[in-house]
């Protein structure tokens, strides 16, 4: 199945210096895709269109929304103490979120497909009615609502493998059936949420699962953990759509992270993504990029996932 690549040039505009999320992220991804030249050929290039207000605001608080198209025109340099900020962030967290909108429309059609959102900010941790931890909107969230909204799809899984929990998918699902989220990320760690007995609430208890996992963690503990909710998830709620929060800070040897994960590993747990997607889905699985912050590593680790999702 071919997978499409969503991109727009306008990511590189959000300019964060020299802080860890920053666009030479996403030039040293291109590279490695570039690099590959049987893979590059191969992919479908999608531009988005950037996501409207009504898009947003399934996910977020409106007030939201005008906060960070005001700090960004202010000339304003930080949202919080981590979150970077430029005069052209709120429209680049228009197309980020709008990419994610695009690669449900590839995922969407009636054969069904596979695409990759290689976008920034990332957005897993923007809360209803807060942006934090780089994050300005929440991607992933957005896609699923629209998916909804759009195409009637009636269970979405969301998939983690960031190493940071991702609080803002979380708290925006947390009392909705008809949205699983699923977490793998280091614990204790940024943002402090994710432990095991967060499920949900209300009509959605049950529809969380977080796989809190201490630092250095064995690979192969890392992905038979992965593997076991996976299977449990199947049984439970075969869904409809799968949208991974595909975060690389996961890897060995990140920045960020504590976490012991290989290029290899990322590919496994991508086939395991896939054969529920084959069997519940039509093959329909959305990869969003979200962390990844060593620039030697991250786009080989970007190119393994797209080549397994192929």
């Amino acid at each position: 199945m071919a997978v499409s690549l969503i991109y727009d040039s306008i990511y590189l505009k959000h300019d964060t210096g020299f802080h860890p999320e920053n666009a030479r992220r996403l030039s040293a991804i291109l590279e490695a895709l570039r690099q590959d030249d049987a893979l590059w050929r191969k992919l479908a290039r999608v531009r988005p269109q950037p996501a409207r207000d009504e898009d947003i605001a399934r996910c977020h608080r409106e007030d939201l929304i005008h906060e960070i198209e005001a700090l960004s025109k202010s000339g304003e340099s930080f949202v919080d103490a981590d979150t970077r900020i430029g005069p052209e962030s709120f429209e680049v967290a228009r197309f980020a979120a709008g990419a994610a909108l695009a690669a449900v429309d590839e995922a969407m059609r009636e054969e069904g497909g596979r695409a990759f959102g290689l976008i920034r900010p990332p957005g897993h941790h923007a809360t209803i009615s807060t942006a934090m931890g780089f994050c300005l909107f929440n991607n992933a969230a957005i896609g699923a609502r629209y998916a909804q909204a759009k195409y009637g799809v009636e269970r979405v899984l969301i998939i983690d493998w960031d190493v940071h929990h991702g609080n803002g998918t979380q708290e925006i699902f947390w009392n909705d059936p008809t949205v699983f989220y699923f977490s793998t990320h280091q614990y204790p760690y940024y943002p402090g949420t994710g432990s095991s007995g967060e499920r949900g609430g209300g009509k959605g208890e049950g529809f969380t699962l977080n796989i809190p996992l201490r630092a250095g963690t064995p690979a192969g503990q890392h992905r038979q953990a992965f593997t076991d909710a996976i299977h449990e998830i199947e049984r439970r709620f075969p869904p409809d759509l799968i949208i991974i929060s595909a975060g690389f800070d996961s890897r060995l040897g990140d920045p960020l992270g504590g976490l012991m994960l290989e290029d290899s590993d990322f590919s496994e747990m991508t086939k395991e993504v896939l054969r529920i997607a084959e069997k519940h889905a039509a093959g329909r699985v959305i990869g969003l990029l979200e962390g990844g912050y060593n620039l030697d590593l991250l786009g080989n680790s970007v190119r393994t996932h797209i080549a397994a999702l192929m």
